[in-house]
């Protein structure tokens, strides 16, 4: 079984384009070619998350109010990503740099919360 740290360090790459993106202080047009790099970034980020959030569900069991609350995280996710693609799709460059600061933010936390249910999941196991 994969660890969190795996789908979070195959994330890295893509979020770091985003990342570049949104620090990009030129208001220049965003190319239909920025939207889809947007749009396939984002995504591979969120089958990253969704992929670990399962295997943190997985190692506390299904049933666990832990489940719910990464789901909750990943439809947050979910909808950062549609709103940075929109807003892209739309050419307005401040809220795509918005909306993909948020993205990020919400990425860094969905990390921090499925390593936290997979540890405790784990040390459960263990005891």
């Amino acid at each position: 079984m994969e660890t969190i740290e795996e789908h979070q360090a195959r994330s890295q790459p893509h979020l770091l384009g985003l990342r570049m993106i949104a620090r990009d202080d030129a208001d220049t047009m965003l190319t239909r070619r920025v939207v889809v790099q947007i749009a396939q970034a984002a995504q591979a980020v969120l089958t990253e998350a969704e992929t670990a959030a399962r295997a943190a569900a997985d190692v506390s069991g299904a049933a666990h109010a832990a489940d719910i609350l990464l789901r909750v995280r990943l439809t947050r996710l979910a909808a950062a990503a549609d709103d940075a693609i929109a807003a892209a799709g739309a050419g307005d460059c401040a809220l795509t740099r918005r909306a993909l600061n948020r993205f990020d933010a919400l990425t860094t936390a969905i990390w921090t919360v499925e390593k936290a249910v997979y540890d405790a999941a784990r040390k459960s196991v263990k005891a």
